[in-house]
């Protein structure tokens, strides 16, 4: 198994994220990508956006869907009129469920905190911790040892249950030893928090100033449905994707970077006929589980899992999500990196009249709830966001499939896959352990390395105008520092799938070699084909 420590502690000595505001002892729940993880991260989105949005050329679409569809983009605000968020349920609905501890004063998520039943003599608890998995056996002892005031010696005194469970998943908490708690039952009855972050339009601060920093980019989509219809007379179906901020104010972030407080996603709404969109809804979910397939993701880290009813979310007909095997999760066990949702026609008919009410069943359709004047109780724009064929002329609301997917998650996904240990000879000659970042040539920070082998003989004038002729075109670095198989291994590390070195050689028969990262082999190249051979092998 993957140890997540040296993830993390390798992302930050080679400059792919940092903890934001690190100098100040930090912010939890927000990161910062360094010089590798921004170009990781912007590559991750590029990728998705040339294969989704522009470059997309899908021939492969449902039976009786037309055999081409066209994608669109859109960057909307961050902030937005606070009644997208009561007509899309988010003011009302989104709440997750949080404890306050009454000795620590600290505050966490329910179903997050995780813990073990200890028991010694006739005493049972549950001592619960905010530790990765991988550590949450050996603190959940200590703390349970440290409680029952036991002496290493008496260890074997102390039973620890086998099984690790959530706090949510107890009948009650009166038993339970919080996370930074010295003594028992100290926590609050669960109680909802309101995930958004709230903020103030203008200089007077009033309440009627009030706003929110948006949760989702899907209402931006939504909202200028009708404006995108308009202006680019795409017709059904077709889709609008985005890449944007959102933020969430979650109780307790953790697990590096894939629950954060700020994070960015990569959102399609694609709109379709009702009558065909559980056939889009399947085109969407396999088309989605490939895409991570191609660039790196294996199969055995990956799932599909389909939501079950009593799952799915209140405007939701049917909702699969694409899971990781992140190394900070148990085996067996898998993380959300993406969500394809069936949404129905509940988010353009919520922005038209109202809001669906939460206690209706999966699927059913929209109801606008009325006050005591017969009047919606939740008004919406009151603009008709609904689609007419122009060859039929038939008007109804479209259905919406929506493949959402994390881009912070994705990055980490593919960090964590793209990290391996082997083994490879250095400058002597003699097998040592090597760390090397697999990562797709796609997403590949730093695309190419040029190193002159030594800094004499002319060599680093060669090497330094290949530099050149490639940096016009791709992300590549020099380095003439060390000696080379330390830089060999430097770039390993930052996941450069290509090193070329200009050497002795080079001087007489106007070669180089490059060597492949995964494979250790190295090929020599005439130095005027060298940027040909390097567009060729990233292809």
């Amino acid at each position: 198994m993957k140890s997540m420590d040296k993830i993390v502690s390798l992302c930050k000595r080679r400059g792919f994220l940092f903890q934001s505001s690190e100098i100040y002892g930090g912010i939890q729940g927000f990161w910062d990508y360094g010089p590798l993880g921004v170009e990781l991260k912007r590559n991750v989105k590029e990728a998705w956006w040339t294969d989704m949005i522009r470059g997309h050329n899908d021939l492969i679409t449902p039976a009786g869907a037309p055999s081409t569809f066209e994608m669109v983009g859109l960057d909307s605000t961050i902030i937005m009129h606070p009644q997208v968020w009561k007509c899309s349920g988010h003011y009302d609905l989104f709440h997750d469920h949080m404890v306050d501890c009454r000795e620590s004063k600290k505050r966490y998520r329910f179903d997050q905190v995780r813990g073990r039943w200890c028991e010694h003599r006739d005493q049972k608890i549950f001592v619960s911790t905010l530790a990765e998995v991988e550590q949450e056996l050996d603190e959940v002892r200590r703390r349970a040892m440290k409680f029952f005031k036991l002496r290493p010696k008496n260890a074997d005194e102390l039973t620890v249950g086998n099984e690790s469970l959530t706090l949510d998943q107890l009948d009650d908490t009166h038993s339970v030893l919080a996370p930074d708690a010295k003594s028992l039952d100290t926590l609050t009855e669960p109680r909802e928090f309101n995930l958004m972050f709230k903020t103030t339009i203008g200089a007077l601060g009033g309440e009627e100033d009030a706003a929110f920093l948006r949760p989702e980019t899907a209402q931006g989509i939504f909202v200028n449905f009708k404006n995108v219809v308009d202006s680019s007379r795409v017709k059904i179906p077709f889709g609008i994707g985005q890449i944007g901020k959102s933020f969430r104010n979650e109780i307790t972030p953790r697990n590096f970077t894939f629950r954060s407080r700020e994070f960015e996603q990569m959102e399609i709404e694609f709109f379709c006929r009702p009558d065909q969109s559980q056939e889009w809804y399947r085109y969407w979910r396999d088309r989605r589980l490939a895409w991570y397939k191609t660039l790196g993701l294996s199969d055995e880290s990956l799932i599909m899992r389909e939501h079950h009813v009593e799952e799915l979310a209140h405007y939701s007909v049917g909702t699969a999500d694409i899971e990781y095997a992140f190394p900070f999760l148990p085996p067996g066990e898998y993380g959300e990196l993406e969500g394809i949702a069936h949404r129905g026609d509940f988010d353009l008919r919520s922005h038209m009249e109202g809001k669906l009410d939460p206690n209706s069943p999966p699927g059913e359709p929209m109801k606008v709830e009325l006050n005591e004047h017969g009047k919606p109780k939740h008004r919406g724009s009151g603009k008709d966001l609904s689609y007419r064929d122009e060859v039929t002329n038939e008007k109804f609301v479209p259905h919406v499939i929506e493949p959402s997917a994390g881009a912070d998650r994705g990055v980490l996904a593919f960090l964590c896959e793209a990290y391996t240990e082997d083994e490879a000879p250095d400058e002597n000659g003699e097998m040592q352990v090597r760390t090397v970042m697999k990562l797709h040539p796609r997403l590949a920070p730093v695309k190419a390395a040029v190193f002159p082998l030594v800094k004499k003989d002319g060599m680093p004038e060669v090497a330094q105008e290949i530099y050149g002729e490639l940096k016009q075109s791709m992300n590549v670095f020099y380095d003439e520092k060390g000696a080379v198989g330390r830089r060999y291994r430097r770039q390993d590390e930052a996941g450069t799938p290509y090193c070329i070195t200009v050497d002795t050689d080079t001087l007489t028969d106007k070669t180089v070699t490059i060597r492949d990262r995964d494979t250790l082999e190295q090929t020599r190249v005439k130095i005027d084909e060298v940027a040909a051979v390097i567009h060729t092998l990233l292809r």
